[in-house]
């Protein structure tokens, strides 16, 4: 029997069994990553979204889901090392190759229009406080936590794993830093809506950054909801 959604789930636990639900949170602008730990009801009553009407749309989408043949992953399942390997291949990378690019967009943007719309300066700001922040702990990921944990798999090192745990918080933290200032560059832009006659490359920095902002959601999701608590479980 397909399991079905009221409300009283912590939003984190959601997207966890049902990754595809954030869309939907993204959609009604609802924190899924470092606000992962909320009860859902709260959060809809908190930003006055219908909650029939939301967990109705949820509940469809997650039957639809159940029905395909192409099931999404259920991470809590799967060895340390297959998240770690998804979490470097997919959302490292796509940071690594990304984070330059839009430097240049945003920049390119500011250059050109920032007379006319002075929050061009706040958000170039923003991302570039944001790019630092990331090329910065991304590494920390890579070399603090992740190879710890790939050792704890292989020899079943306890030592290995309270390493790993003990490096939990600060990444928390600094998840923490990047939602908030994903969320500042959200309100900065009125939700990236483009003033009349913005250029294409004005348009697409806004796809862009929210495309950004829909993978590092996903990232931080998957380590706070999903390895986080599975690491600090073993210790």
């Amino acid at each position: 029997m397909t399991r079905k959604f009221n409300g009283e789930e912590k939003i984190g636990e959601i997207v966890t069994i049902f990754p595809s639900a954030s869309n939907l949170f993204m959609e009604y602008r609802i924190d899924f990553c470092c606000g992962g730990n909320r009860i859902l009801k709260t959060a809809l009553s908190r930003q006055k979204i219908d909650e029939e009407e939301f967990l109705a749309k949820l509940n469809e989408a997650y039957l639809k889901e159940q029905k395909r043949s192409d099931q999404a992953i259920d991470w809590r399942k799967k060895s340390f090392s297959a998240l770690i390997d998804h979490i470097v291949r997919t959302h490292h990378e796509y940071l690594n190759n990304e984070l330059p690019v839009l430097s240049a967009f945003v920049t390119k943007v500011f250059d050109r229009h920032g007379m006319d719309h002075p929050e061009l300066a706040e958000l170039h700001r923003l991302f570039h406080e944001l790019k630092e922040e990331l090329e910065q702990h991304l590494p920390k990921e890579e070399q603090e936590i992740f190879p710890f944990l790939k050792e704890y798999e292989k020899t079943g090192s306890k030592e290995a794993l309270e390493k790993a745990a003990q490096a939990i918080e600060q990444l928390e933290a600094e998840h923490n830093k990047a939602g908030e200032l994903l969320r500042n560059m959200r309100k900065v832009t009125n939700h990236y809506q483009l003033p009349k006659g913005a250029c294409r490359t004005y348009a697409l920095s806004y796809i862009k950054l929210e495309q950004l902002e829909s993978d590092l959601f996903q990232h931080i999701h998957l380590e706070n909801n999903v390895m986080f608590p599975r690491v600090m479980a073993g210790k």
